[in-house]
């Protein structure tokens, strides 16, 4: 058996005004059954105006693309950095990194977890703090 929302359940779900999801309903992006003077919402209708499936029990995988710029390094501490960020322990939930040295700047770019993310770039940026 689905479940039925009233236009003020959505609302709250998706943390938007009810006049928003009234428009939504009037201009057809989101399917709703008028019962007497409401407006009802199936569950399954809910889904797809988000996206979700509803049924997969897999966690959403989110990730986020970081890009660190040291300015003003100087070659030997470049190297000596990038050698560091190039040895760190690789794994499935591992970041994927690289490196770009252009002259005196470096750049560590990094994709994955959120945490992940702001972890090696603290590092590398304590790191770099060193190598000025």
């Amino acid at each position: 058996m689905s479940e039925w929302y009233s236009l003020d359940d959505v609302a709250d779900r998706l943390g938007l005004h009810v006049r928003t999801v009234r428009n939504y309903v009037r201009d057809g992006r989101l399917s709703a059954v008028r019962i007497g003077k409401q407006y009802r919402v199936s569950d399954a209708d809910l889904r797809a105006l988000t996206g979700s499936s509803g049924g997969s029990s897999r966690p959403r995988r989110i990730e986020a693309t970081s890009v660190l710029d040291v300015d003003g390094i100087d070659p030997d501490a470049a190297e000596r950095l990038e050698a560091l960020v190039r040895g760190l322990p690789k794994g499935p939930r591992a970041p994927h990194v690289d490196v770009v040295r252009d002259g005196d700047r470096l750049k560590v770019i990094v994709v994955g977890s959120v945490e992940a993310n702001a972890e090696l770039l603290r590092f590398v940026a304590a790191m770099a703090g060193e190598a000025a």
